[in-house]
C-alpha cells in the first residue's frame, strides 16, 4: 500500500469523526485479534473484570447477564453475545450461575482474570510504540476538548 504525503493544513481541513473512528475500529480489532490469539474473547475477559471483586465488581456479588449487558454497555460491541461468551466461561468453569440465574466468577476464574491482566500492558506497549507519552497526553486532551465541544460528558 502507498502511503500518500499530504500537508499538515490538509490534514487539519479533515474530519476528525472519520479519524476517530478509524482509529477506533483499528485499536479493536488489534485487541481483539491478540486476545483471541491467547485463547479469550474481549467479552470474555470483561465478563471476568465485572464479576470480579479484585477489579471492576465493587461487592463480588454475581450479576445476571442483563445486568452484565447493561454494566458493560460502554466497551462492548453490538454483535457481541455476552449469552454464548458466559456459556464458554461456564465450561471452562471460570464462572458458576445460580438458581437465580446469577454468574458468578469462581476460584480458577479469578486467577485466569489475573493471567488475561498481563497481556494488556504488552498489547498496549504495541499499541503506543512510537508515541511518546507527552505527545499521547496531547491527543487524549484533544479527543477530550472535541467531547466537550460536541456536548459529550468527559469522564
Amino acid at each position: 500500500m502507498t502511503t500518500q504525503q499530504i500537508s499538515d493544513a490538509e490534514l487539519a481541513a479533515q474530519p476528525a469523526a472519520y479519524w476517530t473512528g478509524v482509529a477506533y475500529e483499528a485499536l479493536v480489532s488489534y485487541i481483539r485479534a491478540r486476545q483471541a490469539e491467547k485463547g479469550y474473547s474481549h467479552p470474555q475477559f470483561w465478563l471476568l473484570r465485572n464479576l470480579s471483586v479484585h477489579d471492576i465488581s465493587p461487592d463480588g456479588e454475581g450479576m445476571t447477564l442483563s445486568e452484565l449487558q447493561e454494566a458493560m454497555s460502554a466497551y462492548i460491541r453490538p454483535e457481541d453475545d455476552l449469552a454464548a461468551e458466559a456459556e464458554v466461561l461456564l465450561g471452562r468453569g471460570w464462572l458458576s450461575r445460580d438458581a437465580e440465574a446469577r454468574l458468578w466468577i469462581t476460584e480458577e476464574g479469578e486467577q485466569a482474570r489475573r493471567d488475561l491482566a498481563l497481556n494488556g500492558p504488552v498489547i498496549r506497549a504495541a499499541l503506543h510504540e512510537g508515541i511518546d507519552d507527552a505527545d499521547y497526553v496531547t491527543t487524549v486532551k484533544v479527543l477530550q476538548q472535541f467531547v466537550r465541544n460536541a456536548n459529550g460528558a468527559v469522564a
